[in-house]
């Protein structure tokens, strides 16, 4: 089950899904086909992904900035501004990250 956006969790959105606590409704079935679908980080105006640059990893627009980095860290228990501090990120690049991530939880998942 994809876990709404807080502090921790929010590495699900990018490598897959977790499985929710007992008595939440966790369907194992329906959690195995949301593992297969992935964010369409085209979409997302706040990244790019260059052949070359960083390896091609989906980076914050016109920075070496993984995405992935900064939700691992986030899921480590970072702070946005903790975030901030310790990479070459502005507040206005985490927002919209974090609103495209959640605009994604509006959607119905596309299982595979």
């Amino acid at each position: 089950m994809l876990e709404k956006i807080g502090s921790a969790g929010l590495r699900g959105f990018i490598v897959g899904c977790r499985e929710a606590k007992p008595g939440m409704g966790y369907d194992k079935r329906k959690e195995a086909k949301m593992a297969t679908s992935t964010l369409d980080w085209c979409q997302c105006d706040a990244v790019e992904s260059i052949p070359g640059k960083v390896s091609g990893a989906w980076v914050l627009r016109g920075t070496r900035t993984p995405v992935k980095v900064l939700f691992e860290n986030l899921e480590a228990g970072m702070s946005i501004e903790e975030v901030i501090e310790e990479f070459p990120v502005t507040r206005e690049q985490i927002d919209s990250l974090m609103a495209f991530v959640a605009r994604s939880l509006d959607k119905e998942p596309a299982y595979a």
